[in-house]
């Protein structure tokens, strides 16, 4: 099977489902962006010796690929897909174990403390803009809802993450 099949040559791209929509689709944008924060977590993954922190953000990007799946598809088709709950919940219980071990913020922090912090910095700012890219989306639902908050929590916890590993 070749990579390329020639069908997005003039500017349009496949939903889940057949629907085509212009690549400049609000929600081609915000599936793109979810695809660029999963690739700077895997530079930043890559740069983590800590096996633990390494785990935690491949479970991380596993999630964002159950988010793909949910923007991808066709919003005008009933979908039942897994509740985030479960995982909003655990990403939660880790911000807290991280917050617990961190000294009060007393000043701004500035990025570039050294690499990794640095790319948490650049990870949680792409968070940010796939954050802004949801609210623009053209549905809402729970999936939305659930989505929107395991957003909010992932970029919490690539902020405490740079504070811990500086």
């Amino acid at each position: 099977m070749k990579i390329y099949t020639k069908t997005g040559d003039k500017g349009d791209t496949s939903l889940i489902g057949g629907k085509r929509i212009r690549k400049n689709d609000t929600q081609v944008e915000a599936y793109g962006t979810l695809d660029e924060l999963n690739a700077q977590l895997g530079l930043l993954r890559a740069n983590i010796s800590d096996k633990s922190t390494n785990e935690d953000i491949f479970i991380i990007q596993k999630i964002l690929f159950e988010i793909g799946v949910i923007l991808s598809s066709d919003f005008s088709k009933k979908e039942n897909f897994s509740s985030l709950d479960e995982k909003i919940f655990w990403l939660e219980k880790k911000i807290d174990e991280i917050q617990n071990q961190l000294p009060p913020i007393k000043e701004f922090i500035v990025p570039g403390e050294n690499i990794n912090s640095a790319l948490c910095h650049v990870c949680r700012t792409v968070c940010r803009r796939f954050e802004r890219r949801l609210t623009g989306l053209p549905f809402n639902s729970e999936n939305l809802s659930e989505i929107l908050i395991f957003t909010n929590r992932l970029s919490d916890y690539l902020f405490v993450l740079s504070r811990n590993i500086s």
